[in-house]
């Protein structure tokens, strides 16, 4: 008893390539005409995803704008890009909600008085 290989790749027939190549397409479960979920991103979609990155990048930095002497937040709601933003004084300091309209994510961020 000997072996041979079937497989052209691994020294068997080059005749097999049809063959195997048949087989595998046969039994592929996936199908190539199917979208990924991956979607390109069109020219607004993109401004917005700018536009919400420079809004969080301007409340960071007057998050610590007292430290440096910079202007700090004024208490308010506002909704800009796909972000909902309430500004607050509570007893203890500053609270700042911020949800994403379009994704529903959230996060609350309490400053406490310094003084």
């Amino acid at each position: 008893m000997a072996y041979k290989p079937i497989n052209p790749a691994l020294g068997g027939e080059y005749f097999n390539y049809s063959w195997l190549l048949s087989s595998a397409n046969a039994q592929n479960q996936f199908d190539d005409n199917k979208t990924t979920g991956f979607k390109a991103q069109t020219a607004i979609g993109g401004f917005q995803e700018n536009l919400n990155r420079q809004i969080l990048s301007q409340i960071s930095k007057n998050l610590f704008g007292g430290e440096f002497g910079e202007a700090t937040l004024t208490p308010g709601v506002y909704t800009m890009g796909s972000l909902n933003i309430s500004i607050s004084d509570y007893f203890g300091g500053l609270n700042i909600s911020i949800v994403d309209i379009k994704t529903g994510e959230q996060t609350n961020i309490n400053l406490p008085n310094t003084n």
